[in-house]
């Protein structure tokens, strides 16, 4: 992805020597840093008297860096336009290799962007790194700036070293109108980075469905599959941007049977997120909504202070995926979309576990109205009463105690190693512990084990 070329700075301060100088340059060195304290102080007047008195507007700071340069950050025009008016070099380049054109319009400044190009500054000077001053203006300045660089001659699909242009930077910022107007002075939509992303991909990423949609109408390819065979309605999945995911579904052309990297279908992905919306649309397009997870490709690295990664996840529908987030409106739209409300998976989970395991009471009580067992159990014995005790306290806790106990549900259950929901409130948290006793009370007593029926 686009990222800032720019490091930011120190502020100027005082230039005073340090060291003993020669008495022969002392004086001049004292103009410069009388210059370097009026740009740093932003007196304009007392820069003005700096230059009066003899300080060379060109001569670099600290750091290698010009008058000019110092004065674009400390963004006052003033004092730009009395270091121009007295010679000061537009297209100077500092150590980093960035001219104060690049700098303006990373800081955002129009009427500082506007001076510069007034001035001749060179709208296609590259940085080190191959990045134009339009990229920088397309992502960081009004789109005014973008519009008066294209004016004076930038080109609008200039390529950086990442492979990155103009209108990605624009993209990336999630702004629309610069994308437009790029794309009006013929930038490409669908060049491609050296890593794989089409300036589609880093719209999707900039959270802006608006800048999704002027990408999409100029023939953005939503096919191109980037890193990791990650397609762009896979990326807004990633992102949470579900109405780019719903404009790309809209459009068609969408594998809906396609898994990403963490096994997941495009409707499961939805399902967690909790947007009713494209679930519906996904449905309606034909998405499964029995189809299940496969293998994540995600590799887990083990290192010996964090322990083991998590274990692998089974087949899972995606009405389990919304049951354990807590998403009770998907629920229902899968459901009546045909999902498998007596579904359990490999592991022995169904969907009222499912639900246990998150913390969201309404999702429990619409669980159980779909499997109404409270006491069933995984193939480790575990109940939702364990889930639920287990779990650890959060403000759905209470509630979710006393619907399972609303609908049968029994404390002195024991798991595969003989422990019940009792024994672990018993040996839990203080505040999980009274949340218990509250519901249960002496029916919650411990006991070894007891026979399931």
């Amino acid at each position: 992805m686009p990222s800032a070329a720019f490091r930011g700075r120190r502020r100027l301060g005082s230039l005073l020597a340090a060291l003993p100088l020669l008495a022969a340059v002392a004086p001049a060195c004292a103009r410069t840093g009388d210059l370097a304290q009026a740009i740093a102080a932003s007196d304009v007047a007392q820069a003005r008297a700096a230059l009066a008195a003899g300080s060379d507007p060109n001569e670099p700071l600290a750091y290698a860096e010009s008058p000019l340069a110092h004065a674009v950050e400390t963004q006052e025009p003033e004092m730009v336009a009395l270091l121009l008016a007295h010679g000061a070099k537009p297209n100077s380049v500092d150590a980093q290799g960035l001219t104060p054109l690049a700098l303006a319009c990373e800081r955002g400044g129009a009427a500082i962007v506007d001076q510069l190009v007034d001035a001749r500054a060179d709208v296609r000077k590259t940085g080190p790194d191959g990045v134009t001053p339009l990229a920088v203006c397309a992502r960081y300045a009004p789109t005014g700036s973008v519009a008066r660089l294209l004016a004076k001659g930038a080109r609008a699909d200039a390529v950086d070293a990442r492979g990155q242009t103009p209108l990605m930077w624009a993209a990336c910022a999630g702004n629309a109108e610069a994308v437009s107007l790029l794309l009006r002075a013929a930038a490409r939509p669908n060049r491609v980075t050296r890593a794989g992303f089409t300036p589609l991909f880093f719209a999707i990423a900039s959270g802006s469905a608006e800048t999704v949609r002027v990408l999409l109408d100029a023939g953005a390819d939503a096919a191109h599959r980037g890193p990791e065979n990650t397609s762009a309605a896979q990326l807004a999945m990633y992102q949470k941007n579900w109405r780019a995911a719903q404009m790309l579904v809209e459009r068609g052309g969408v594998d809906l049977i396609q898994r990403d990297r963490n096994g997941e279908q495009l409707l499961h992905a939805a399902a967690a997120g909790g947007d009713e919306p494209l679930v519906a649309l996904l449905l309606a397009k034909g998405a499964d909504p029995n189809g299940l997870t496969g293998p994540s490709r995600i590799a887990w690295v083990t290192e010996a202070n964090f322990g083991m990664p998590p274990p692998p996840v089974p087949p899972t529908p995606p009405l389990l995926v919304a049951a354990r987030q807590g998403q009770v409106a998907v629920m229902k739209r899968l459901v009546a979309g045909g999902a498998n409300p007596a579904f359990v998976a490999e592991n022995g989970v169904n969907v009222v576990l499912a639900a246990a395991a998150g913390q969201s009471a309404a999702a429990l009580e619409a669980a159980l109205a779909l499997a109404p067992d409270a006491n069933v159990a995984d193939a480790k014995g575990t109940t939702p009463l364990h889930l639920v005790v287990g779990g650890g306290m959060h403000p759905q806790l209470p509630q979710m105690l006393r619907i399972l106990a609303a609908h049968g549900a029994r404390p002195n259950l024991a798991n595969a190693r003989g422990t019940t929901p009792a024994q672990l409130a018993e040996g839990g948290l203080a505040t999980v512990k009274a949340a218990y006793d509250q519901v249960f009370g002496q029916k919650g007593a411990p006991v070894l084990a007891s026979a399931r029926p």
